[in-house]
């Protein structure tokens, strides 16, 4: 059976690189896109060989206002035929807003954000046109409420969670689909990165990352909405929207906050 090509980007390590394995094991080409090329060619090897699919680089930094176009027309110089596109490039910043380096909120925002609006919109054209397509967005089950002392990645997430909702009940007709993956936090490299390995939740609780990339890879497939891996985390999503909210800003804050 043919596969769509995957096009996976953040996709040389943590979620990306466990999406792709997910991807290349259920026989799908890939194209993945990072900035760091010497650990984005080690996993194209690593998927070749394990899994006998065509695994095409892209090296680009998408914290750049043109870089999404710029990706979009590599993509169709080199004829790929895309046909799912995994919005899991991110950052995370943690600590007090007031004390925050407004450069990386604004990074935060880029690739969090207006990356992933980008791409979708720009690949959405080309699903549209080839009657066919998925699309999987990483949020966060930390979009379903306030974060403090991580104000901004919440917010991203939020806006993540809500947009691609709002977008698969557009496509809910149609034969393109849009799922939201939304996991806790995960045992990877960007907890060490946002700076919060002394935070409670940073400490705490974790999914394995084989988790929450087999859960977004069937949820794809699926064309489910939201995918939210792992019984506790569902149990946490439910109990937040019944919690009131000065309530849940109290107890994310003493989540979030340093031991």
């Amino acid at each position: 059976m043919n596969r769509d090509t995957a096009l996976i980007t953040g996709a040389s390590a943590g979620i990306g690189r466990e999406l792709a394995r997910q991807f290349a094991r259920h026989g799908h080409d890939l194209v993945l896109v990072a900035r760091r090329e010497a650990v984005l060619d080690e996993a194209a090897d690593e998927l070749e060989s394990r899994y006998g699919v065509t695994v095409t680089t892209i090296v680009k930094d998408l914290d750049d206002d043109d870089a999404p176009q710029e990706l979009y027309d590599e993509v169709h110089e080199q004829d790929l035929d895309v046909g799912v596109l995994v919005n899991n490039v991110g950052i995370g910043t943690y600590g007090p807003f007031a004390e925050s380096d407004l450069d990386r909120e604004l990074t935060q925002l880029r690739l969090n954000v207006t990356t992933l609006v980008t791409l979708t919109r720009l690949f959405l054209d080309d699903f549209t046109a080839r009657g066919s397509g998925k699309i999987l967005n990483v949020g966060s089950v930390a979009g379903f409420q306030p974060g403090p002392f991580m104000a901004g990645y919440y917010a991203s997430k939020a806006y993540v969670n809500s947009f691609t909702e709002a977008l698969a009940e557009e496509l809910r007709e149609s034969d393109v689909s849009a799922t939201v993956l939304c996991p806790g936090p995960v045992d990877t490299e960007f907890q060490s990165r946002a700076g919060m390995g002394h935070s409670t939740v940073g400490s705490t609780f974790t999914h394995s990352v084989e988790q929450v990339g087999k859960a977004g890879y069937e949820g794809t497939m699926q064309g489910k909405a939201v995918v939210v891996p792992g019984l506790p985390m569902k149990a946490l999503t439910m109990l937040a929207r019944v919690t009131p909210k000065p309530v849940l800003r109290r107890l994310t804050r003493r989540v979030n906050d340093d031991r």
